[in-house]
């Protein structure tokens, strides 16, 4: 019952989004007929496909999983198409009934035709391109970030920011490998792996995700859960990267001394894990500390740098946007999220958001290239 429940508004969603797109490109285009309801049918059959994915996510194997995912990434881009030649194809309609009240109704045609397959071209060339981005090495980002309470000792610390990488049957040992190769080509003096580590229960991809044990840095690796850590057992989570050599920091704080310079590590929660009896503490991370030390925070959401900055924090290192993953998808993050990409300030806070280094839902990235970021604090 909760999964029906669950299902219901995707489901209404996407069927108001198939009916369109069927009126759109079959009903104005095609004549009745067989050919006309084969089509049909082929457009209004990728609605379960993509419930089932949603519905029991991950855990399908890969090559079920997959074409509901890419099914909905390809919906997302025919409806952004066909809105964005609406007002053309409107437009020339206008300007022709002006010239003639009785148009051709071969010309209507051609003209629906012409606007069905303009979109349909765009929106396959999109959704291949964000294919291909989506399992291309991630790029790697490099800046530097000035704390003026940096020791000058400890000046030109870098940190490795990763995020995101929903290990799941359709993002594999073979790209967490490439990752990890990403990672200790850096050389880094800390990795930080700031949530969303996986898309499923620990049984289903416990081998994917075997290659982070090979992970290196001077100071070691350490993790904060994200959203999906909870939906998929959080509990078995923290023990599995436990073996895998990440330490959780679960509402707490380390220091890290780098040649006699001292920074202070704090990790939250993700502020999901309040639905699991195991919210972010900020107070127990970051109170009670000296403040003649900087503050390196890692929580998974860019929003809880609000709470953040109640506490003085310099920087924050978060994901779970995924840069918005496909443009123009990531105007809507914004409406949840005060920061999407990059670095920004949030209550005088500076907070770093990584695109991720893997994807969730469509296997697809456009204009959000997956990314391992490598910051180097500065003195001052």
């Amino acid at each position: 019952m909760g999964t029906l429940v669950f299902l219901a508004i995707p489901a209404a969603v996407l069927g108001a989004i198939s009916l369109y797109l069927w009126q759109r490109l079959v009903r104005d285009t095609a004549a009745p007929g067989w050919r006309r309801r084969l089509a049909g049918f082929g457009l209004l059959a990728g609605v379960p496909l993509v419930l089932v994915a949603l519905a029991a996510g991950s855990p399908l194997p890969g090559w079920l999983a997959w074409p509901g995912f890419l099914w909905l990434g390809i919906m997302f881009y025919l409806l952004v198409a066909l809105l964005l030649v609406e007002l053309p194809v409107l437009a020339v309609r206008l300007a022709q009934r002006r010239r003639d009240p009785d148009p051709d109704p071969a010309r209507r045609l051609l003209l629906r035709r012409g606007a069905a397959i303009t979109a349909g071209v765009a929106a396959a060339g999109i959704s291949g391109f964000g294919v291909w981005r989506a399992y291309a090495p991630p790029e790697v980002r490099r800046l530097q970030v000035p704390l003026a309470r940096l020791d000058r000792r400890a000046d030109g610390l870098r940190v490795a920011v990763i995020a995101d990488l929903h290990v799941s049957p359709m993002f594999g040992s073979r790209q967490v490998e490439r990752v990890v190769d990403l990672v200790n080509a850096l050389d880094a003096d800390l990795v930080t792996v700031v949530g969303d580590l996986v898309s499923t229960e620990v049984g289903e991809v416990a081998r994917s995700a075997a290659p982070l044990r090979a992970m290196r840095s001077r100071y070691g690796t350490f993790f904060v859960t994200g959203n999906h850590e909870y939906y998929h057992g959080y509990e078995e989570w923290l023990a599995a990267a436990d073996e895998l050599g990440l330490r959780v920091l679960r509402n707490q704080r380390v220091e890290v001394a780098h040649r006699g310079g001292v920074i202070d590590l704090a990790g939250v929660n993700d502020r999901e894990g309040s639905r699991y009896d195991d919210p972010p503490d900020y107070a127990a991370a970051l109170g009670d500390r000296d403040p003649s030390r900087p503050v390196l925070l890692l929580a998974h959401q860019p929003v809880q740098a609000h709470r953040a900055a109640e506490f003085g924090v310099d920087l924050q290192l978060s994901g779970h946007t995924h840069g918005g993953q496909l443009y123009p998808f990531d105007y809507l993050v914004r409406l949840d999220q005060p920061a999407v990409s990059g670095l920004a300030e949030i209550d005088g806070t500076l907070v770093y958001v990584t695109n991720g280094a893997g994807f969730w839902g469509p296997p697809m990235r456009v204009g959000a290239d997956p990314e391992v970021t490598l910051i180097e604090l500065r003195a001052g």
